[in-house]
């Protein structure tokens, strides 16, 4: 069993930045795959970021790259996710989730059933 735990979700203008962080627990990590999803009003849940744990390799959807930045802390078992240059249509619950098959290579899933956890999901929401 795996418990993922997000913080730091909250109001901001657009142009804002915010970091979230998706803790962690349950069991080691190896070379899984940590991702960040996120779902707007009435839309599906749609892929934001992921994380090789143990190789740090990433993938971007199309629509945060260059603005998002995800990361992890070994040591402290988190992975963030740093949003930067919000713009209202960033608004959403994000949720953070672990793949927990072994990812060698560069390949990193980005499809919703693909993850095997899930945290409770934080509200991120950015004002015009």
């Amino acid at each position: 069993q795996v418990q993922l735990v997000e913080s730091g979700g909250g109001l901001v203008q657009a142009g804002g930045s915010l970091r979230l962080s998706c803790a962690a627990s349950g069991r080691t990590f190896s070379s899984f795959a940590v991702g960040w999803f996120r779902q707007a009003p009435g839309k599906e849940r749609e892929f934001v970021a992921a994380i090789n744990w143990s190789h740090g390799n990433t993938y971007y959807a199309d629509s945060v790259k260059g603005r998002f930045t995800i990361s992890r802390d070994n040591a402290k078992n988190t992975v963030y996710l740093q949003l930067n240059s919000l713009k209202p249509e960033d608004t959403a619950v994000y949720y953070c989730a672990v793949d927990l098959r072994y990812y060698s290579g560069s390949y990193l899933p980005n499809g919703r059933y693909e993850y095997d956890y899930w945290g409770q999901g934080i509200q991120v929401t950015v004002s015009s």
